[in-house]
């Protein structure tokens, strides 16, 4: 299958700017010379001077603009489609985690499904505009059936963060469908890199080991994830902004799942020091394995994830150490 065919664009909505995805992308963006208007409400969810640090560069560009305000904010939402023409909007804010999406599961439903509905209700009086939402690989389950393909069973989510995602998809499907938005879902498979949330486990475990603390270890270590680094996750965005057309679903990973002990390994020798390691229990709402099959992206994307894992890690390891504010980071 050949690629689809590009389409050019130029001013970008993109939600949940100050993220470690959504600033990343908004730096991409600028650097091809789009205009950029970035809406965030600085959740404080993990530190808000953090989020306000992954700004600091897109804010010096003319062609950045940052909204402070919520996705739930009808009038606001309203507000950004009828003073601006955008070509395409990237739907990236979100409440993220499997975890805590457990403890409560009412914001996660609030934020990621009603927020999403709100910018919905504007995009279908706008159906030239191109509509492109972070989804993830949660919505798999626990699939036992490597590589997970877009087709795969998907209504089987074991957390409420996954049934979320699950929810926002057919929730698009049906807008795109009766509005003819054109609309792409993108399943995120385990994104690490610079800006990552500090809670994230890489990220986590690399402050642990330098500082030489143990480190947690849920299970036996064998749960595999398919660890993806930014930039090519931010390729893979910026490829389906310009492919986007109808309502398409891809996977984008890296394909290549590393187990949970073979990461930590693979952090220490990043470290230079033996991490220290210390066992518990599995926790509920993990799965045992996440696995992309990246060929729809491949073909129809010209997708291509190039980054290896210690490329990665060491990569993330130097912008932690030049950039991150300590204080910040309570497990520091």
């Amino acid at each position: 299958m050949s690629l689809l065919p590009i389409k050019s664009f130029s001013k970008v909505l993109v939600t949940g700017a100050a993220g470690f995805i959504g600033s990343s992308l908004s730096q991409r963006l600028l650097d091809e010379g789009c205009q950029v208007v970035g809406l965030d409400n600085f959740d404080p969810f993990y530190s808000v001077k953090l989020k306000r640090h992954n700004l600091v560069s897109l804010q010096l560009d003319s062609n950045f603009k940052l909204i402070e305000g919520d996705i739930l904010n009808e009038k606001l939402v309203a507000s950004l489609f009828a003073e601006n023409d955008f070509d395409v909007v990237v739907h990236l804010a979100a409440k993220a985690g499997v975890r805590p999406s457990i403890i409560d599961p009412e914001s996660y439903f609030d934020v990621n499904v009603r927020g999403t509905l709100n910018l919905l209700k504007h995009l279908k009086s706008t159906t030239q505009t191109r509509f492109v939402m972070a989804s993830s690989s949660s919505v798999y389950g626990d699939n036992d059936k490597p590589p997970f393909a877009e087709s795969a069973e998907t209504s089987l989510a074991v957390s409420p963060y996954a049934a979320s995602k699950k929810a926002c998809e057919v929730l698009t499907h049906t807008f795109s469908h009766l509005h003819g938005i054109p609309t792409t879902m993108l399943r995120f498979f385990t994104v690490y890199g610079p800006r990552q949330r500090p809670e994230m486990a890489m990220a986590k475990f690399i402050s642990l080991v330098d500082a030489g603390k143990t480190v947690p270890m849920f299970g036996d270590g064998q749960s595999a994830r398919d660890y993806t680094y930014i930039d090519d996750i931010v390729d893979g965005i910026y490829r389906s902004m310009q492919r986007c057309d109808h309502y398409k679903i891809y996977n984008l990973g890296n394909s290549t799942p590393v187990t949970l002990q073979q990461m930590i390994e693979c952090v220490g020798d990043v470290c230079g020091k033996s991490p220290i390691v210390e066992q518990f229990a599995d926790q509920p709402g993990d799965v045992h394995l996440t696995f992309a099959d990246i060929s729809l992206a491949q073909s129809e994307l010209g997708y291509s994830p190039k980054t290896s894992l210690r490329d990665g890690l060491a990569n993330y390891r130097r912008w932690a150490q030049s950039h991150l504010l300590a204080d910040e980071l309570s497990i520091w």
